[in-house]
């Protein structure tokens, strides 16, 4: 999609059914370090990975420290990740045997300020034929999606025209297990865009590889799959097929979502569990002060979640029970987490994004071993 796709989506669309951060705080870049791991064959991310267990969060390992607001993750087929520093604009590549980490592409268009620069990553789940990796980021005028081989000079913009703020740029993407690419915006601080059919932002949006609306969406033509959403920044499926997506609120409730297409979760009309008929309740809230919600994973029938404001790593039991959280305070400010191909589970730290208070050794990335 080029730059009219705003204008696009307005002709076609009729119808579908945490403060602001400031620059990255100043913080002395320590040696990177790095923990030898067993490599593993790769399969898709958006898939459960098969694992002896469930990952032991009581056996940490520092994969590298000495990174500046890593913000994507995705993994790569031999196992390696790669992770995008949000204001350098900077693609690294993790080895999944250790080793110093190597930039492997920058986005030289995106522009950081705020939340907003290069946030999510995703690999094509074709990527041993293909190649592909797709980036989120923030442009001059937009947030916008770019897919590119690593080889590539420059990368080609599939999707843009998502308005940009200093706050709410979403940013998350993930391929769901139909091979399609799921979005995540945000509201970009304007919630009545969360609320106009017409309009990308305050969205879950589903594209084609190529970056079209997927076909089968709510409304043919359009790239919605659900809206009402406030800054989505977590996106993740059970093996059942099942979807669910995390967000942060706004002074009361932060909220996990099983996402059906054509939903509406509310914002701002509603912030968490509400009353009316016509909006999707989620399935757990919190107070912002414990989540902040950004990161999302999910291993066997349990859902992972990283927490900005809260400090914490949230496991939400998805079979029933009340979810419980590990490490509060321990690592300070946690961004987002993934499950490995070899079903470990990878944290990272965001303490440098003008938010957080910087340790020795930030901002890094934990790997908690399968059990």
């Amino acid at each position: 999609m080029t730059t009219g796709s705003r204008t696009r989506l307005l002709a076609v669309a009729t119808g579908a059914a945490l403060l602001s951060a400031c620059s990255d705080t100043p913080s002395p870049s320590p040696p990177r370090a790095e923990a030898t791991v067993p490599s593993a064959p790769f399969v898709s991310a958006f898939v459960t990975p098969a694992a002896p267990g469930a990952p032991d969060l009581s056996k940490p390992q520092t994969i590298v420290s000495g990174l500046e607001v890593p913000w994507g993750l995705a993994f790569l087929p031999d196992g390696s990740a790669l992770v995008s520093e949000r204001d350098k604009g900077d693609i690294l590549r993790i080895p999944v045997g250790g080793g110093d980490p190597q930039r492997v592409y920058q986005i030289a268009e995106s522009r950081s300020g705020g939340e907003g620069g290069l946030l999510g990553l995703a690999v094509s789940p074709t990527y041993a034929q293909d190649q592909l990796v797709y980036a989120y980021y923030t442009a001059a005028d937009d947030n916008r999606i770019a897919r590119f081989k690593l080889s590539d000079k420059t990368p080609t913009v599939i999707f843009d025209g998502i308005s940009k703020g200093g706050r709410h740029n979403g940013g998350r993407l993930a391929f769901g297990p139909d091979g399609m690419l799921y979005v995540g915006t945000g509201d970009a601080s304007d919630g009545d865009q969360s609320q106009d059919p017409k309009d990308v932002n305050g969205k879950i949006l589903r594209l084609t590889p190529a970056g079209k609306p997927a076909p089968g969406n709510p409304t043919a033509g359009s790239p919605i799959w659900s809206m009402g959403h406030r800054n989505v920044q977590g996106l993740a499926w059970t093996a059942d097929k099942t979807m669910y997506a995390i967000e942060f609120g706004q002074s009361t409730w932060d909220e996990v979502n099983i996402i059906e297409p054509g939903k509406n979760y509310g914002w701002p009309e509603v912030e968490g569990k509400g009353d009316n008929p016509r909006f999707a309740n989620p399935i757990v809230q919190w107070r912002t002060d414990e989540a902040s919600p950004s990161g999302a994973a999910i291993a066997g029938d349990t859902l992972y979640v990283a927490a900005l404001r809260g400090e914490r790593l949230w496991k939400v039991p998805l079979g029933g029970g009340s979810p419980t959280a590990s490490f509060q305070g321990e690592y300070g400010r946690l961004r987002t987490v993934g499950i490995a191909p070899d079903g470990a589970l990878w944290l990272t730290t965001s303490n440098r994004d003008g938010r957080g208070d910087p340790r020795s050794g930030d901002d890094r990335i934990l790997r908690f071993p399968a059990s």
